[in-house]
């Protein structure tokens, strides 16, 4: 695939409200644009509209108003060229770990041969040789996560949209799969939007990171990652690490107090 951008403009998103109760504006109008090869971050406090901004890229909800774009073709629907991977785990239960990353190749009808190369690559990329043949059930949260990332990317997407995707795993597995994650895109260098509340996490991990304000969400900041590639652990201890993360705290810190005085 030729590498595309994103471009949101003007997006925002309102809920109707139940019964009596008033719609609420979950997000303000927001406007981004993605380079392809980019990996971005998007930060905020809890419930500032960042997932539903990633639901909207990926074609899972609607705006209210505005629009997403990949090179000038309006998103309106889930669709291949971009693949989705969530917190919860997602997996088939009723498949293997081979068949539910052979899933989305044998529904575009990819021919079988070439299938099985895909997996196999994917297994061994995402450390999974050995369990193909294991169900969802027998594997750690870890793992389960290894097979969704390993779904994604066998489909060769665009861009990569990850909803806070290690954030029910053990704080050592949520490392580990960090690193194993940049050590994809420093491959690949696959367009990735991220979703996270964890500062260290997006520093890490982007080469930019998008803050939101509380809800109403709204872009509030875009503040470059200028680290050096390639990343490993050793880089969260190092002054540029720790400058990036005051600086992000203190952008949080301030939408944290201003949603617990409205």
């Amino acid at each position: 695939m030729s590498a595309k951008t994103l471009r949101i403009a003007g997006v925002t998103r309102t809920f109707p409200g139940q019964g009596r109760a008033a719609p609420t504006l979950a997000l303000q109008p927001t406007d981004l644009v993605v380079q392809p090869g980019e990996f971005v971050a998007i930060l905020g406090p809890s419930g500032c509209g960042k997932s539903t901004l990633l639901r909207i890229v990926a074609g899972l909800d609607q705006p209210t108003a505005g629009s997403v774009t990949l090179d000038g073709a309006a998103v309106r629907d889930p669709g291949p060229d971009r693949g989705m991977v969530f917190q919860s785990y997602t997996l088939f239960p009723w498949l293997t770990v081979a068949q539910n990353i052979r899933f989305g190749l044998a529904e575009r009808g990819v021919p079988e041969a070439e299938q099985r190369a895909i997996v196999e690559r994917f297994i061994a990329r995402t450390g999974l040789r050995g369990f193909e043949n294991h169900w969802p059930r027998q594997l750690s949260g870890g793992m389960q996560q290894r097979c969704a990332l390993a779904r994604a990317l066998a489909n060769d997407p665009e861009i990569l949209l990850l909803d806070e995707p290690f954030g029910a795993l053990d704080h050592q597995t949520r490392e580990l799969m960090q690193e194993l994650l940049l050590e994809i895109w420093e491959a690949d260098r696959k367009t990735v939007l991220f979703v996270t509340h964890d500062i260290d996490e997006a520093i890490f991990l982007a080469n930019r990171v998008v803050v939101m304000s509380a809800r109403p969400g709204r872009i509030k900041a875009e503040v470059p990652v200028a680290l050096p590639h390639p990343r490993d652990w050793t880089m969260k201890t190092t002054p540029g690490f720790a400058a990036l993360k005051a600086r992000l705290m203190g952008e949080i810190r301030e939408e944290v107090r201003k949603a617990a005085a409205a």
